[in-house]
């Protein structure tokens, strides 16, 4: 186990080595980690910004696109040989087609290597020819993320928590009911937790088909060939004091502990330990449409996810962490085509309120934050139209009928932010079943069709902003 952890901590250090030669002596490389939670629009994400960085005629946010100092993007072999490659090609001809859709989303981890050909600006710009700057975009599932939260957690506290999250949710009633009829004292019987690990499975897929962010242990909604394993085969119980040996208790927390060590562990020390730069992607809509509880819920998943980037929290990622630190978090809440653009400032006011704790934490490890309202694929337009004597701020799109399909035309008018987020936060952070003063809805749109001009990326709201924050420091 020594040497084991020895050998981690010195492959660690190397790769830094090599990192920090590489980006003195010859082409810098910047890691970029994307993820986010359900439906935030991950996959759109990246695919939109690979293809705005490629043609940049609609990134003046950009200040080395701005001044024409990039003189060429391209896309060559990822460097992990180990990881999947993000399929952007298909991603695109599936936003560009002639009738546009959204592609699948990615569920499991995959990589894209872009490369940016930049002129030094300033007095460097007339002594020095264009340098190459590597950008690896590391896309992993946000319900792996939340794994985060688990690693400084026993099994009865991750439990507890649970149970009292869990206990006033209609998705989770079928579990609590079949939990309840076990005896958690007895000896382990695999049929019946098989049959829990399952009903929980089931709760976690219904949670987040109803806007909750929550859903840990993030790997029992994306098992992949951990499906029916050991490993992925436990659930909450009942604290006990003193479970006996062989009991299903002590299972299921051997368990939830082979689970940290053998899954959660391993993911973040070979992936997370070398991310520079981090976007996390929010439906802070969605969440706002699903209602209080799930504003709420959102809001913890978040503090917790990114506990992780405070120091001293967790031995395990300071050790992973250390001599390396992730100096870029921004917080994007996504679909801001979905509203008028009066509303933008109101959308990301929400989600800074929303993410203080998280943003709180992670600014005190030295990482800069920030969070704006973006949309990485504009599927809207805006009007405005007059209802019973009232203005109203309206987008209008082609909806998306329920199997997916591409729908008819429609001008939507969602309801209005308000202008002081607490009128949100302060009802969920209260634990109200429902919003009092207002009704907030969100209509599910498909991709406009494509009208590209030569050098220009698909349109997006503020993508560009969000490239400049990022890495802009590095063109």
């Amino acid at each position: 186990m020594v040497i084991s952890t020895l050998a981690d901590r010195l492959t660690r250090g190397l790769d830094s080595v090599s990192d920090t030669v590489s980006s003195v002596f010859r082409e810098p490389v910047l890691r970029l980690g994307v993820t986010g939670l359900s439906r935030a629009g991950k996959t759109v994400f990246i695919t939109s910004l690979v293809a705005n960085l490629m043609d940049r005629g609609r990134m003046p946010g950009l200040l080395a696109a701005a001044d024409g100092r990039i003189t060429a993007a391209f896309l060559q072999p990822q460097p992990n040989d180990t990881l999947p490659r993000f399929d952007y090609e298909t991603h695109l001809g599936a936003l560009t087609a002639e009738y546009p859709h959204w592609p699948e989303s990615t569920r499991a981890i995959s990589e894209l290597r872009l490369s940016l050909r930049v002129r030094p600006s300033g007095l460097l710009g007339g002594l020095q020819g264009p340098r190459t700057v590597h950008i690896d975009i590391v896309d992993y599932p946000g319900e792996w993320l939340l794994d985060l939260g688990l690693l400084g957690k026993s099994f009865a506290e991750w439990s507890q928590d649970t149970l009292t999250r869990i206990e006033s949710r209609p998705e989770a009633a079928e579990y609590l009911e079949l939990m309840r009829a076990q005896d958690a004292s007895a000896p382990l019987d695999e049929p019946a937790a098989q049959a829990l690990a399952q009903r929980y499975t089931d709760y976690l897929a219904q949670a987040r088909a109803a806007g909750l962010s929550d859903c840990t242990p993030g790997r029992f909604l994306l098992p992949g060939d951990l499906a029916g394993s050991p490993v992925l085969t436990f659930a909450p119980l009942p604290p006990l004091s003193k479970p006996a040996r062989k009991s299903l208790w002590r299972e299921f927390e051997r368990r939830f502990e082979a689970y940290k060590s053998r899954v959660v562990k391993p993911f973040f020390r070979d992936h997370f330990a070398r991310i520079d730069r981090q976007v996390v992607l929010v439906d802070v809509l969605g969440a706002v449409h699903s209602g209080p509880q799930a504003v709420e819920d959102m809001r913890l998943a978040m503090r917790d996810i990114l506990s992780a980037f405070r120091p001293g929290t967790n031995a395990f990622l300071s050790r992973i962490f250390r001599g390396r630190r992730v100096e870029k978090i921004l917080f994007a809440a996504t679909k801001a085509d979905h509203l008028h653009h009066t509303q933008h400032a109101q959308l990301t006011a929400l989600t800074e309120a929303l993410l203080r704790d998280a943003r709180d934490r992670a600014a005190f490890a030295g990482a800069e934050t920030s969070a704006l309202a973006l949309a990485s694929i504009r599927a809207t337009t805006e009007e405005t139209r007059t209802h019973e004597r009232e203005t109203l701020n309206c987008v209008r799109g082609t909806l998306l009928t329920q199997d997916g399909q591409r729908g008819k035309q429609a001008a939507f008018y969602p309801g209005a932010l308000p202008d002081d987020p607490g009128k949100i936060l302060n009802p969920a952070r209260d634990g109200a079943n429902q919003w009092l003063e207002a009704d907030y809805e969100v209509m599910n749109f498909a991709p406009s069709l494509s009208t590209l001009k030569p050098g220009e990326g698909p349109p997006h709201i503020r993508l560009d902003r969000a490239a400049q924050f990022l890495f802009g420091d590095q063109l």
